[in-house]
Order: C-alpha cells, then sequence, then structure tokens
C-alpha cells in the first residue's frame, strides 16, 4: 500500500516537472518567434547600423545676445546637445551607478539584469530590484518611442529595444551611448537632455554642475515629474540623497563624501518657462527675419533647415545690460503708476461704462461669468488666484503698458526691444503698433520748415486762431500759454508750443512736408491737414525711433539689424549679417540744427526732468509727446551713439488718465530717464551709447519771445540794448521766466 502511493508522489512531481518544461519550451518557442518576427520588420522596420550611424537629436535653436548671453530658443522638443567633454564625471557615475551598473560590461543588453530583476522583483517581490533595461535600451526608447501591438506590446517592445541596442553598441562607442542618452532623456517641463535641464533648475551648464546637483537631475530620471526639485523638494531630496548612496555602493563616493552630500539641503536656481520673457518680443522678430534668411539661404545651399529642430545658432545685437535696464525701468515705473490710473477709473465708473459696451457682443463665456483660479500678469508676479471670467478680461483692459526700443544710429544695430509687459500674456507688439503720435512728430515738421528756409531764430505766431477752412479748427498751446506776441523756433520747439508749430506747418507747405517725411520712413497719410503738425497721425515707435536716427547720425540712416549671423550646430556660418548702406535723407544742417533745438529741449524744455529727477549729466536730445485726452505717452532721446524711445498706454486708448500724470513727461520720460541712469552708471555702457555730440556752433541767441505787435517791435529795434541778441535768454532768466523754466518746466 505504501508503495503505491510513492509511485503515485512521484508520477505527480514527474508531471508537474514535464509540465514546467514544456511551458519553458514553449515560453522559449515563442521568445524565438517573437524574435524573429521582430527581426524580419513583421512588427515594423528596425532602424538599420547605417542609420543608427547617422543618428542625431533634435535640438532646441538657440538666440544669443551681442555677449553670447541665451536670450531664447526655439524648439519643438527644448533640447541643448552637450558634448563628451562638457559632462563632468561625476553625472556618468551617478548615472551608471543608478541606471546600469553593468553597463561598460555589456554590449547593449544585460542577460544579469533580466535575471536580477526576475529573482528580486518577481521572485522577492521586491520593487526596489529596477528595471532590466540597459542605458542603451532607454536611449532606444527614448529616441524611437513605444508603438502598440495590442497583448504583444510590452514583450515586442522590448526585443526591438534589445535588438537596436545592440546594434547601437556596434556603431558607436560606450561614450557615445551615454552622450547620446544625457542629450535625449526628457527632465519634465517640455525640456530634454541635461544641459536643458541644468540651465533650468541650476541656471547654470552641466559641465559645471556640483555633485549633488548632478544626483538631482539623475534622480529625476526615475519619475521627471513626481521628483521634479521645484515642484516636490521634498521628494525630490530623498531621491537625490538614494542616488548618491548607489554611487557609494558602486565605489564611485567615500562613505564620508556621501555623508556629508547627503546632508546639505536642496537648493536650486530656477530658472523656469519665464526666464527669456524679457526678450519674448525681440525673440519673435528674430525668428520672424531668421525664418527668411534661412529659406533663402536653403535655395542657395540646396539644403532645407529647421529651426526648430537644426540646434542653429543665431547671433544678435540686443545687448543685455542695456535691455536688463530698460525692463527694470519699465517695471519701476508702471507698478508705480497702474495703482494711480486704478484710482481715476473707480473714480469715474469706467468700469461700468466698460461693461456695457461688452454686454452688446456679450458671448456664453461672459454670460456664465465662472469663477476659476487664473494666472495673470502682474508687476509683482502674484501666485495665480481665484478671479471671474469678467475680473480678468478688466485686469488686461485696464492695464498701462509700455513698449520701447533702443538703437545705434551710427550702425543700425538694434541694442534693446520689447513691444509690450509680458510676451506670453500679451503678445501683441506694440512697438509695431500705430498710434497718435502727438508732439514727437514736431522735430520732423520743424526740420521740414529748415529745409524750406527758416532757421532757429525765425519768430513764429503765437496768437491763437481759428482756421475757418478746417471746419473752425483752433489750436491752443499744450500749458494753456496766452502771452501770444511771437516766439523763436528754437523756443518753441523746446517747449513744444502747438501755435507756432502750426505757424511752422503753414510757412513750409504740404510738399516739402511730405517730401521730409518720405525720406524719414514715415507714413504720408493726413500730411495735408495741419493737425498732423500737432501729432494726430498714426505712427509706430518703429518708425520714430528711425526717424530721430537720423538726427542722431548728423542726417544718415541704415536699416537696423537685428541679427548678426547664423550658424549650424557645429559652427559652421550659414548667414553672415552686413551693416546697412547709410542713406543720406536730411542735410547735416538740418539734423545739427534739430538735435540743437532738441537739447535745450531736454536741458531747459519738457524734458528738463532727465536732469533734475533722474540726474543724468551726459549731453541728450529729446522730445515728449502726449495724445489727445492722455491716450498715448510718448519719450525719445538720443546722443550719437544712442536713439531710445519709449511709449506707454493702454491697449484701449478709452483707458487713460484724466490728468497730467498722462503726459509724456510724467508718465514715458521715466522709463528713459531710468535706463539712461543706469547706463551712465555703467563704465561700459557709458563709454559705448552716451557719446558726446559734435561741438554746437550753432547761434541761437536771440530772444525766446518778442512782441507781436509791429510798432513794438520797430521801437524794440531803434532802443534795443546792444546786448540783447546774444544776452536775451540770460535776461529772460533774470526776469525769472528761464529760471523757472529750467527748474520747473511747462508740460507739453
Amino acid at each position: 500500500m505504501a508503495k503505491k502511493q510513492k509511485t503515485k508522489g512521484s508520477n505527480g512531481a514527474a508531471f508537474l516537472w514535464k509540465a514546467f518544461f514544456v511551458i519553458i519550451g514553449v515560453g522559449i518557442l515563442v521568445l524565438f518567434t517573437l524574435i524573429t518576427l521582430v527581426r524580419k520588420d513583421f512588427f515594423g522596420k528596425l532602424p538599420t547600423t547605417e542609420e543608427l550611424a547617422a543618428l542625431r537629436n533634435e535640438e532646441a535653436t538657440l538666440i544669443l545676445a551681442s555677449d553670447g548671453a541665451v536670450i531664447g530658443k526655439v524648439f519643438a522638443q527644448d533640447r541643448t546637445n552637450v558634448h563628451w567633454k562638457d559632462i563632468p564625471p561625476h553625472v556618468v557615475d551617478a548615472l551608471v551607478s543608478t541606471e546600469d551598473q553593468r553597463f561598460f560590461e555589456h554590449e547593449g543588453v544585460d542577460a544579469f539584469s533580466y535575471v536580477r530583476v526576475l529573482v528580486r522583483t518577481v521572485i522577492a517581490r521586491d520593487r526596489s530590484g529596477g528595471g532590466g533595461s540597459t542605458i542603451s535600451q532607454q536611449l532606444i526608447k527614448n529616441l524611437y518611442g513605444r508603438e502598440q501591438h495590442g497583448a504583444l506590446t510590452v514583450p515586442v517592445n522590448k526585443i526591438k529595444e534589445a535588438l537596436v541596442a545592440q546594434r547601437l553598441e556596434k556603431v558607436y562607442s560606450k561614450e557615445d551611448v551615454i552622450t547620446l542618452y544625457l542629450n535625449s532623456v526628457p527632465f519634465g517641463e517640455n525640456i530634454y537632455g541635461i544641459e536643458s535641464a541644468s540651465e533650468r533648475y541650476f541656471s547654470k551648464p552641466a559641465s559645471k554642475l556640483k555633485v549633488e546637483e548632478g544626483a538631482v537631475l539623475v534622480g529625476m530620471l526615475k519619475a521627471n515629474t513626481g521628483y521634479n526639485p521645484r515642484l516636490h523638494p521634498k521628494a525630490a531630496k530623498g531621491r537625490r540623497d538614494q542616488v548618491l548612496a548607489l554611487m557609494a555602493s558602486n565605489g564611485k563616493l567615500t562613505e564620508k563624501a556621501r555623508d556629508s552630500l547627503q546632508a546639505l539641503p536642496l537648493t536650486i536656481r530656477y530658472a523656469g518657462i519665464d526666464a527669456l520673457d524679457g526678450y519674448g518680443y525681440f525673440d519673435a522678430q528674430v525668428v520672424r527675419q531668421a525664418r527668411k534668411i534661412l529659406a533663402e539661404a536653403g535655395k542657395k545651399n540646396d539644403k532645407a533647415y529647421d529651426i526648430e529642430k537644426d540646434g542653429l545658432r543665431i547671433y544678435t545685437t540686443l545687448d543685455t545690460a542695456l535691455q536688463q535696464a530698460g525692463l527694470r525701468a519699465v517695471q519701476k515705473q508702471l507698478s508705480a503708476m497702474q495703482p494711480k490710473l486704478d484710482r481715476e477709473l473707480r473714480g469715474r465708473n469706467a468700469r461700468k461704462s466698460w461693461e456695457k459696451q461688452q454686454e452688446k457682443r456679450a458671448d456664453d463665456a461672459w454670460k456664465v461669468n465662472e469663477s476659476s483660479v487664473r494666472d495673470v500678469f502682474t508687476w509683482d508676479d502674484a501666485a495665480p488666484d481665484t478671479m471671474s471670467y469678467r475680473d480678468s478680461l478688466w485686469h488686461y483692459h485696464s492695464m498701462l503698458q509700455a513698449a520701447f526700443l533702443m538703437v545705434e544710429p551710427g550702425t543700425g544695430k538694434v541694442r534693446a526691444y520689447s513691444g509690450g509687459n509680458d510676451f506670453r500674456t500679451l503678445p501683441f507688439d506694440q512697438v509695431e503698433s500705430h498710434r497718435p503720435i502727438a508732439s514727437t512728430i514736431k522735430p520732423v515738421i520743424y526740420a521740414a520748415g529748415l529745409r524750406k528756409g527758416l532757421g532757429p531764430c525765425t519768430y513764429l505766431n503765437n496768437e491763437r486762431k481759428t482756421y475757418s477752412d478746417y471746419e473752425g479748427w483752433s489750436p491752443e498751446n499744450f500749458d494753456k500759454d496766452t502771452i501770444g506776441g511771437q516766439v523763436a523756433l528754437w523756443y518753441a520747439l523746446a517747449h513744444s508750443m502747438n501755435i507756432p508749430t502750426v505757424d511752422v506747418y503753414f510757412r513750409t507747405g504740404v510738399d516739402t512736408i511730405r517730401d521730409t517725411f518720405k525720406a524719414l520712413g514715415l507714413p504720408t497719410d493726413g500730411v495735408d491737414n495741419p493737425s498732423l503738425a500737432l501729432g494726430t497721425s498714426d505712427i509706430s515707435l518703429r518708425e520714430i525711433v528711425g526717424a530721430y536716427s537720423a538726427f542722431a547720425n548728423e542726417g544718415l540712416v541704415r536699416l537696423p539689424q537685428m541679427i548678426e549671423k547664423i550658424t549650424d550646430a557645429g559652427g559652421k556660418v550659414i548667414y553672415q549679417g552686413k551693416m546697412a548702406p547709410a542713406k543720406r535723407v536730411l542735410e547735416e544742417q538740418v539734423a545739427g540744427t534739430i538735435t540743437a533745438m532738441l537739447r535745450r529741449a531736454v536741458d531747459q524744455g519738457t524734458g528738463a526732468s532727465m536732469r533734475s529727477r533722474f540726474g543724468v549729466r551726459s549731453a541728450l536730445a529729446g522730445k515728449t509727446g502726449t495724445s489727445q485726452d492722455y491716450g498715448d505717452a510718448w519719450f525719445l532721446a538720443y546722443t550719437p551713439g544712442l536713439v531710445a524711445g519709449t511709449w506707454v498706454g493702454a491697449r484701449d486708448p478709452s483707458v487713460h488718465f484724466g490728468s497730467g500724470q498722462g503726459t509724456g513727461a510724467q508718465l514715458a520720460l521715466p522709463i528713459i530717464g531710468g535706463t539712461l541712469a543706469d547706463v551712465e552708471r555703467s563704465v561700459t555702457m557709458r563709454k559705448q551709447y552716451l557719446v558726446s555730440f559734435p561741438t554746437d556752433s550753432l547761434a541761437m541767441d536771440c530772444a525766446p519771445r518778442r512782441s507781436g505787435d509791429l510798432l513794438e517791435r520797430m521801437i524794440e529795434g531803434i532802443f534795443k540794448p546792444k546786448d540783447e541778441g546774444k544776452d536775451a535768454e540770460k535776461k529772460e532768466e533774470e526776469k525769472g521766466e528761464g529760471f523757472f523754466r529750467r527748474w520747473f518746466p511747462k508740460k507739453e
């Protein structure tokens, strides 16, 4: 009986063993069949060794400032490739210790790792055992992705990766594989490669990563969101310490070094998606130009360039120091002025009127007015907060915006450029926007007058009159100047007087004014209407800065230049920019005379707060401008080394100050004033941009004013003291007017 039982047990065991071997055999057969099918491209074509040899990652194109700093990227995926020599050894040690300890021993596939995974993960149920994929296999997954094959998706993709990894290592050295891997691996936030990750999280190139910083990035490879050091610092530190421990266990760190590094707090220097926002408007212009340049170069070279994938380098003219000075001045000015405007708007119930208008074209979103957490632009970078739909619309509708453009007149190089407050949320470029140009057009009118034969000491009418031929138009001076009489042309421009400017318009004639506008690159619409002389025409900041460049450069202009050169990823020059030829658009004497008068506008007239408020001592010429109802504020200033212009206003001209706080002198000038004050404090920028004017030998020694009565003028001519012509201005100051005009200049 006992013998029978033993036979039964033996038979059962034998059956189980047979079943086991049958299953193993079937599994091997299935595996072999799958491998054969994959090799035969049944599940899709595998890359050949030739294709692998030509392998190159897509790479972001970099936009570089004049000092080589990265100010923008153009990409399908945010990636900047590095070379093996630029990867710190400790990063390689961390990667190998964490992801593939036998990397330098296997040939793309590590059978031992599969056994380890089987024993530790499946049998011992230890989830920390890690995956069986080598670095080479992970690289293939990163480069080619994974396809869906139903129930066979996992085994087929694993086999594909193993086969291609073996081919890969026949083509590339271990160093090349590591380099390719670190250039392609995702680090979250739509960035790829260790160089971009290093710039994002530590604001430094990968070559300068410290051991503990490299461990943070390598640790992110397991779960780039879960171990994101900005979003989950505690988890990221724990993962970093785990990587350091693995490095120590692999003999790449001493225990003392491991303990010391693990004791360090997690410290990052995050340069996130807004790090390049200050250059967004400029970058957009550069990319637009670069696409055209590359299209033309591609035709000549019989080669297609992809700006989003080819890792090109676009070298530009932008000066980051000047740009940052401008951005600081904008932030300081608008963050101070916006609350003042908000108070005025509340005081006159502006939002209520705006909402009534919106009701006429209200959509479903307006009617529902849903409240949700919204991330809107603010000057103090406030955190996202709950806000209704209508509140968010009003937030941007009532917002003051500022644009600035700064150009070297002698070369045409654009040195600073910003088209608004925030490119991501307010992408419309206000540098290109056409707005009422206000009094900043007056120097052009006076230049036309000079070309017609007027001079700085020509006396202009200052008596208010009505023009019946122009629907009873009756302009008056901005500051309600009622003295009347006559004023010298230089004085009228320096103090931005309206009535004398209209006199210049009529004395000059439409034809000469039109020709001058054309020469300076300004639109000629409306030149046959005298209101043009007071700035009613719509002109862009780009156009008016170009016109002032002629004044700054003795009547010569060059087309603006933004791109110096474009190279491929290897440094080969694709396009070499050239300075545009100079074109004479004004007589040198006319340009010099306008400059002399506009220097007085800064020293004594509407731009005097450049001296009194901002302490800028360098020689400057400048002009303010304020459109009707304070809808647009302008200021332009220049030297032979720099023309700097700014515009301030709201998106809708109906949103504006109702007081003098909206003038060009109060609203726009402080942006240029703050910028040039920074320039003057910088030895480098001061030397480059605040260049001295040629010696001013222009005689403007005539009295600012004289009576309009002919008999009085004759008596003045007979009994005028001998020194009155030369010292007229001094006598005016002694009377009080010149002195007070210097320190308390009239508004426009």
